[in-house]
């Protein structure tokens, strides 16, 4: 039996891969309301990059997971990508340093 799947408007998630820090997806944990989230999202769109959004809103696991990596500091967003490396609240330019192939 596969792992049950958790979806949303941007990828159809495995459960187990959204609590990890090495996602098999760059994964963006969120608000609704975030400036800084909602630039990190005008970024991967704009480049067309594949990205998994978990919002904190009523996601216990989530915001624990966050609390957890941040060294209990809620913030957003915090992005893992699939090299296990974080980046928390990060500028357009740290997200093209990152994600961008020269």
């Amino acid at each position: 039996m596969s792992p049950r799947r958790e979806t949303n408007h941007f990828l159809e998630i495995p459960l187990n891969d959204l609590y990890t820090l090495n996602p098999s997806q760059i994964t963006m944990y969120t608000t609704e309301y975030c400036a800084d989230c909602l630039r990190a999202k005008s970024f991967f769109e704009s480049n067309k990059i594949e990205y998994q959004k978990v919002g904190l809103e009523g996601n216990e696991k989530a915001t624990e997971f966050v609390l957890r990596i941040n060294n209990g500091n809620r913030s957003v967003p915090t992005i893992v990508f699939p090299d296990g490396t974080i980046l928390v609240e990060p500028s357009w330019e740290e997200l093209r340093e990152k994600t961008i192939k020269r």
